[in-house]
């Protein structure tokens, strides 16, 4: 028999994420990048050639999206510092995300293509979703909830602020 995991609360999701049809891509990283209002978009921080991005509907707590700034669906379109940046700006952020939450570990993932599971097949980002002994609990089973407990603007200044200290303290991410 085939055992289903049923995560319901990942339809507001997917009603809540209608294509922009004033984009030319339809690509919501894409349209947060053309904004200027940071807060907003739930951009933390703009590299050269990487974003970071809080997920608009997290899994958990610090649940981070890392992307490169040139729509790409493909990792093989992408070389030198397209590649290379978000990769370095995930080690980045897991050394914020240990700072800020001591988590005991974390998924990193990256969906290409539909079939994958891709929600925006054209433009690749990863997750960074970090993860503590227990954090699954019956909330999203009874209730149908997930509980996450700090708002995504509270952990936005957060990140910003670790962010802005360690670049304050001279680290220079390795890009």
């Amino acid at each position: 028999m085939l055992d289903r995991i049923w995560a319901p609360w990942r339809a507001q999701y997917v009603a809540a994420a209608p294509r922009n049809p004033n984009s030319a891509s339809g690509c919501f990283l894409c349209d947060a990048l053309d904004r200027d209002d940071d807060v907003e978009s739930l951009i933390a921080w703009r590299g050269a050639h990487s974003v970071v991005m809080l997920n608009r509907f997290p899994y958990n707590n610090g649940h981070l999206l890392i992307a490169p700034r040139v729509h790409s669906g493909s990792l093989q379109e992408l070389e030198g510092p397209d590649l290379v940046e978000p990769i370095q700006t995930i080690r980045w952020m897991i050394r914020l995300l240990d700072r800020m939450f001591r988590p005991q570990g974390y998924n990193v993932g990256l969906n290409q293509g539909a079939a994958a599971g891709a929600g925006l097949p054209g433009h690749l980002h990863w997750h960074v979703v970090p993860r503590w002994d227990g954090d699954v609990n019956f909330m999203p089973i009874l209730a149908q909830a997930k509980v996450v407990t700090e708002s995504l603007g509270a952990f936005h200044d957060r990140l910003q602020r670790e962010i802005e200290n360690d670049l304050e303290a001279g680290f220079k991410p390795a890009f």
